[in-house]
């Protein structure tokens, strides 16, 4: 039995003008053949600084142990980047081209394991990802065909209809990469050695937004993933994922999924489905927090003298959040902090390649006059004027050049490359020691928190103006009425037009063997 796998996983924001580009993969580090199949074992980093066990090595450790002895795993290659803008063309082309090469050269295969995100945007594409599971298909034939999906992937009919194998992340923050690879390792391979039936039915919501925060952990979704996980312990159920869609994707029909996988049983798969989308439903209206304006984020952080003093105040710049696509060079948190900050030490990750250049061949303690931002977005982030001390200058895997700029007490980490600051270590590579800071700015949602339980007393989400506001992409166009962009009575039917049924109502079902 020959099984093949690989990775192509970004996140793409449909509303940024700074197209992804081969070279930003190519930066993150692609791995190919031994050095991937190395990469997921145990001891291995499947994305050098940013994931070590991941979807890849969760299949392989799974498929071991489900497989039968004489059971070859070829590994391909893995490619991961930033958040960002769409891929350009060229970009696509390159991987979908060499994909297909790879699984030409791989024949024949039994079957096939992709790691996909499921919200990649590409230049003049609706659906790549779609086009990337429906060009392996065309590759391999009857071969078994299995993926794993962020859990902000927007499901849709040609993904399900190219597959044979789906599962989802389930936490949010993610940290169940190696999970959800060897739950779609033991599907695929107990379907492969027909141990299993698997069918499959799902809903497609008319919803962006809902659940509170959308912690997995927290109300009102907690109590959503734990009947989840309720329903797998009927032993008639294979696998049950939940895709809340992420906001910035241009897919005409966006919007919250539920899928459930039996063993040979459509009617149950069918009724959970449609359980776990009213469940769903019911939690429309739960919004996240009002973030504050950078102002009163400043004011909060000022009067937490304990959170201060025992760690850092974080600033969430919601509106240009890296992990969700954003740039990166937003710098209304800055100006407010030069205003209104004095006497906080104030860290703040910036993304500006024109001055890391200006400031390169300097020598530290040189005083200059910069103009921060509004070089890569500049309909969305002004520029702003400062008047700066160069502290150092050097280069680091998660930032590439990188200087940092003392504007009377904040600290500006200026990068060539990506602002996300995920670990501590983003900023104690540039010389900056979190728990010496006040007050520390991220531009990322969720993710900064599991790697900064330490430094973190406060977070505070802050509202600057951006492409990654929560109502941003009310600008895209959807085919249906969506929710809480606009007033939807009931959701199904927009599910019913969405998986192509003549019935939308209560007892309307898709179930496809897979």
């Amino acid at each position: 039995m020959r099984i093949a796998y690989a990775r192509l996983y970004q996140e793409s924001n449909a509303l940024s003008p700074v197209l992804t580009t081969l070279e930003d993969f190519r930066e993150v580090g692609i791995l190919e053949g031994d050095a991937l199949a190395q990469a997921c074992t145990p001891r291995g980093h499947e994305v050098q600084g940013f994931l070590r066990n991941g979807e890849l090595s969760g299949f392989v450790k799974a498929a071991r142990r489900e497989g039968p002895a004489e059971l070859e795993l070829i590994p391909l290659f893995s490619a991961l980047t930033i958040p960002a803008g769409p891929l350009d063309a060229e970009a696509f082309a390159w991987f979908e081209d060499r994909l297909r090469a790879d699984l030409l050269a791989a024949l024949p295969l039994d079957g096939v394991f992709l790691a996909l995100h499921g919200a990649m945007c590409a230049e003049g594409i609706t659906e790549p990802e779609a086009r990337i599971l429906e060009m392996v298909r065309s590759v391999v034939g009857d071969a078994r065909v299995a993926v794993s999906l962020d859990m902000h992937a927007n499901l849709t009919s040609r993904k399900i209809n190219a597959a044979d194998v789906i599962a989802g992340y389930r936490t949010n923050p993610h940290r169940d990469h190696a999970s959800t690879g060897a739950r779609a390792a033991r599907m695929l391979l107990r379907q492969l050695t027909g141990r299993t039936r698997p069918t499959v039915a799902w809903r497609s919501l008319p919803m962006l937004l809902g659940g509170g925060l959308m912690l997995d952990f927290w109300k009102p979704m907690r109590a959503i993933f734990q009947r989840m996980k309720a329903m797998e312990r009927d032993p008639r159920v294979l696998d049950v994922s939940l895709f809340q869609a992420h906001l910035w994707n241009d897919h005409p029909d966006l919007g919250w999924s539920s899928f459930v996988v039996t063993d040979g049983d459509p009617a149950l798969a069918d009724e959970l489905a449609d359980e776990l989308a009213e469940l769903c439903w019911a939690v429309r209206h739960a919004m996240p927090p009002r973030p504050s304006d950078p102002s009163e984020a400043i004011a909060t952080a000022r009067a937490a003298r304990v959170a201060r003093t025992f760690g850092a105040v974080f600033l969430v710049d919601a509106s240009d959040a890296v992990g969700a696509g954003g740039t990166g060079e937003n710098t209304r948190i800055l100006e407010a902090l030069l205003r209104e900050g004095q006497g906080l030490r104030a860290y703040v990750p910036l993304r500006d390649p024109r001055t890391v250049t200006t400031c390169w061949d300097l020598e530290p303690g040189t005083q200059l006059t910069v103009s921060l931002g509004g070089g890569l977005d500049p309909a969305s982030n002004d520029p702003l004027s400062v008047d700066a001390t160069l502290v150092t200058k050097r280069s680091t895997r998660a930032t590439g050049r990188a200087v940092v700029l003392a504007v009377g007490d904040t600290r500006v980490l200026v990068t060539e490359g990506s602002a996300l600051a995920l670990e501590p270590s983003f900023f104690t590579d540039m010389g900056l020691q979190p728990f010496a800071a006040d007050i520390l700015v991220v531009k990322s949602l969720f993710p900064w928190r599991m790697h900064f339980v330490a430094q973190n007393r406060k977070s505070i989400f802050v509202k600057t103006s951006g492409i990654t506001d929560l109502d941003a992409a009310w600008s895209l166009d959807f085919h249906d009425p969506v929710h809480p962009r606009d007033e939807v009575a009931c959701w199904r039917p927009a599910d019913g037009r969405r998986r192509g049924l003549q019935d939308d109502g209560p007892g309307a079902h898709l179930d496809s063997p897979t």
